[in-house]
């Protein structure tokens, strides 16, 4: 993992781009970063590829916001054999007094984990272990006998969005948005030598119960509609050193199995003045976020979709790994309601200029937690337990494997630390560590690897 990170610091530094010369510290014309996706997850694995930013800051008078920026990764991994293709823009200044985030994504992923609804409750400590020795294994492992990866199945995404933010008054804007969606579900498609028994997976078990409905197990298209205040102080957007980033909105489906969420999200950042640390004084950042179905119900293929108005990261979706609750498995969470917070303290260690580039080096010690707040079809899942006949799966008969709504309102909860590498304040790369510490969720330790500060 230390060559991995390396070799990622080291070609951030040789592959940056010479940029025009600075004046002042102020950055002016156009930067580029291009680094290999040589990132190492639990979830996918290894993943090969390219990604990058492009800044364009003209005169510097906007440094270090820059007045565009384009984003762009293509990669495969070779664990989950997951295609990702990315493009996306964001500006403040293409229109004046309004910004403007758009993206195009496809993602192909043949090997999906599925690993129920609402969290910890879709796992029984009393029977778990019993559950694996006869082999309903995760996927990876191709040499038991049957081949089963017992949460795989198969989806594929298209996803086009466009999102707006307008002047109201100082540090307050309106937003509104648009985003198309295009889902394909299915078995897992396993291109190996060795097959796997496509037809013992929880995605087949809840389909079989009803808590996958029959319209929307293989997939659907959504076009969802955005609006909401944003309130914001930040100094700084990648990185902020002080401020508020507040956001409020509604977020609702027009197309079939149609529903209205409800999203809020508080970030504030509060510099600590230290004074003696020579790269900057620490800022201790935390995010309480909610976000909740209030009318009609997610379809199965738009339930782990994470609604932003403004894109951070290629992808916004789930409970777990990178973009809510660090330390869990992708996706852990699937719930109709969730609240969580996530704390961090964010320490610069040293700043230096190389290749008439600016950069630094941080590391960020955080705490997250979060509750489900409305669980998804709870109902039906209820099913398993007042039904003995449906603890049966091919022959086991040990005790509910499937669903103990017991577990629906545990605190989840981990904890971790994280390296940055920052070039020009606003192209940062990002390795992170992290621990989850509530009992059958743990995915071991954590790694994720990518780019930006989780918010």
């Amino acid at each position: 993992m230390k060559r991995i990170l390396m070799f990622t610091v080291l070609l951030a530094l040789t592959l940056s781009a010479f940029a025009q010369e600075q004046e002042k510290e102020i950055k002016k014309g156009w930067s580029f970063g291009v680094l290999p996706t040589a990132t190492l997850s639990a979830d996918n694995g290894f993943q090969a590829g390219a990604f990058g930013d492009v800044y364009y800051y003209g005169d510097g008078s906007t440094y270090p916001d820059p007045l565009h920026k384009i984003s762009w990764e293509g990669s495969y991994f070779t664990k989950s054999h997951r295609m990702r293709l990315y493009l996306a823009y964001d500006s403040k200044y293409l229109i004046p007094g309004m910004r403007v985030n758009a993206s195009v994504t496809y993602m192909n992923d043949p090997l999906y984990s599925f690993w129920g609804f609402n969290g910890p409750a879709s796992w029984d400590s009393g029977v778990t272990e019993s559950f694996t020795s006869v082999n309903y294994a995760l996927w990876g492992n191709r040499n038991l006998t049957p081949n089963i990866n017992y949460y795989g199945m198969s989806r594929r995404m298209l996803r086009v969005l466009a999102n707006f933010q307008g002047h109201i008054t100082d540090h307050l804007n309106w937003a509104a948005g648009v985003n198309f969606w295009d889902w394909q579900l299915g078995a897992m498609k396993d291109n190996s030598e060795t097959k796997y028994d496509t037809a013992i997976t929880l995605y087949e078990y809840y389909k079989g119960i009803g808590a996958i409905k029959t319209d929307e197990a293989d997939g659907g298209k959504a076009l969802e509609f955005n609006a909401g205040l944003v309130f914001d102080t930040r100094d700084i957007e990648a990185a902020p050193n002080r401020g508020i980033w507040a956001e409020a909105y509604l977020n609702g489906n027009v197309l079939d199995h149609k529903y209205l969420k409800a999203c809020t999200y508080f970030r504030h950042y509060i510099r600590i003045p230290v004074g003696f640390i020579k790269a900057g004084d620490p800022v201790f950042a935390y995010r309480l976020a909610w976000q909740q179905t209030i009318a009609g119900e997610t379809p199965f293929y738009m339930i782990q979709n994470n609604p932003l108005l403004v894109q951070r990261n290629m992808i916004s979706e789930g409970f777990g790994s990178s973009n809510t609750i660090r330390g869990l498995r992708e996706n852990r969470i699937l719930s109709e309601g969730m609240a969580w917070a996530n704390t961090e303290l964010r320490v610069k260690l040293v700043n230096f200029k190389l290749f008439n580039q600016f950069f630094y080096v941080a590391v960020n010690p955080f705490f997250d937690a979060g509750i489900i707040t409305k669980p998804y079809r709870a109902d039906v899942l209820n099913k398993v337990i007042d039904d003995p006949a449906l603890l049966t799966i091919s022959g086991y008969t040990g005790g509910s494997t499937i669903y103990n709504p017991d577990n629906i309102k545990k605190l989840i909860y981990s904890g971790g630390i994280g390296l940055k590498l920052a070039m020009n304040q606003n192209f940062i790369i990002s390795a992170e560590f992290a621990k989850c510490f509530t009992q059958g969720l743990d995915a071991g330790l954590w790694l994720g690897i990518g780019i930006n500060y989780q918010f």
